[in-house]
């Protein structure tokens, strides 16, 4: 009977004798929210696993839940709740951030995220019904997706317009999400590989404008009437933008179109206030770089469990420096690629990588700020792929880099440090 007993136990699924749960938290810091994943391993009662990479222990009875988790500086969180269905609630005993000897209790939830599907990954049609005007942490997720997954999307265009002319948000590039990214947590990297980007309407709007950045003082003096709407008409056949109410020497003037998202970031890290859509920085944003378009892959710097990513203001076209203040603003449909890369440094600036052309964006209040930035971006990058010393870099750059101004027309300028990757072919990359 004994012999019996141990051959089932031995055959039961390993569900009932282990269970595994990701979940993500929310701690209220004194009103203000603080987000975490949660790793939980049971094996009857008790309880391991990892919050933010920190070890915990603790057990699960019935619903009632209680883990401790020790982080590196040996402090203790003590978390006590109660299971309800994907959802758990309870206290969190922190050490006081000002005086460690005392104690302060903090309310949390968490909500269970869903595990793995068996099998190949997954294409996800999303149609929005709702929009942000900020990259915020603080919004509830879209989606949730898999490193692997491929997201098929629409954007609206700048001032919130569809692909039927219907304005359904606010204007100031609105963006679709926030998507969460399963498995990406901060200090890691996301990928975001652009497949296929698609105009869905037959106009676009911009301005006869020049940006102030752009003017000397004689030229601004005559640019006092600029600023006026101009409509231009997109023709998806040919693949090219004419203005649809031309002067008589425009009236033969033609554009290529050539698809591109302005708008594409991840959240940013506790601490910082949510940026405008308008905004661009670390975490990506308003970036308007005319290179983040179909075939190309974008890196970004996760900040947050989830990474959190938004993507919108789509363009038809768009010269360097969206020196008009407006491109060809238009909606668009999207599909996209996601991966996460762990164990390695996240970039310093958003990255765009092209099948010719490594690209660091650089953000500043000038251009010669956001240039540094740029320089920099590109250095970290040739350091972690392909082992070159600051010397060494110095020379591919002082032989081989090109700058491009990316964005000239919001509160903070871009600057994109490029480098043709045939120029690096022989150099023979550390790590791929």
């Amino acid at each position: 009977m004994l012999r019996l007993f141990v051959l089932l136990l031995c055959c039961l699924p390993t569900a009932v004798l282990a269970a595994s749960e990701s979940w993500w938290v929310t701690t209220d810091l004194w009103g203000n929210p603080a987000y975490q994943t949660l790793t939980l391993e049971r094996a009857g009662k008790r309880l391991t696993g990892e919050l933010d990479g920190d070890a915990l222990e603790g057990e699960r009875v019935g619903n009632d839940i209680r883990f401790v988790v020790t982080d590196a500086g040996k402090q203790t969180y003590v978390f006590s709740g109660k299971v309800g269905g994907e959802t758990l609630r309870g206290t969190a005993d922190y050490p006081d951030s000002n005086n460690p000897k005392t104690r302060v209790m903090h309310a949390f939830t968490a909500r269970l995220l869903p595990t793995r599907p068996a099998g190949p990954p997954r294409v996800h049609d999303f149609k929005p019904t709702t929009w942000s005007n900020e990259f915020s942490a603080h919004r509830k997720p879209v989606l949730t997706v898999w490193p692997g997954d491929t997201v098929r999307t629409t954007t609206l265009d700048s001032g919130g317009m569809d692909e039927h002319g219907v304005t359904r948000a606010l204007f100031g590039n609105p963006q679709t999400g926030p998507f969460f990214v399963a498995t990406a947590n901060p200090g890691d990297t996301l990928v975001i590989r652009l497949k296929r980007l698609r105009l869905n309407r037959t106009f676009a709007d911009s301005l006869d404008g020049i940006v102030g950045r752009a003017l000397t003082p004689g030229l601004a003096a005559k640019a006092t009437e600029l600023g006026k709407p101009v409509r231009w008409k997109l023709d998806l056949e040919r693949g090219v933008a004419t203005p649809e109410a031309p002067t008589e020497r425009l009236k033969h003037f033609t554009v290529p179109l050539r698809p591109m998202l302005g708008g594409l970031a991840v959240a940013p890290g506790f601490g910082s206030a949510s940026p405008s859509t308008g905004d661009t920085g670390r975490s990506g944003g308003n970036m308007d770089f005319n290179e983040v378009v179909e075939g190309n892959t974008v890196y970004l710097p996760v900040s947050q469990p989830g990474a959190l990513l938004y993507l919108g203001d789509a363009h038809a076209a768009q010269g360097d420096g969206e020196t008009s203040q407006y491109a060809l603003e238009t909606s668009m449909e999207v599909e996209f690629t996601v991966d996460v890369v762990h164990g390695k440094a996240p970039p310093s600036t958003p990255r765009v990588e092209s099948p010719t052309h490594l690209m660091a964006l650089g953000q500043g209040g000038s251009l010669d700020d956001a240039l540094r930035s740029a320089t920099q971006g590109l250095t970290q990058w040739l350091e972690q792929e392909y082992g070159l010393t600051l010397s060494e870099s110095a020379q591919v750059l002082g032989s081989s880099v090109q700058y491009v101004v990316a964005n000239l027309a919001g509160r903070s300028v871009g600057v994109v440090a490029k480098l043709e990757k045939a120029r690096l072919a022989p150099l023979r990359p550390a790590t791929k």
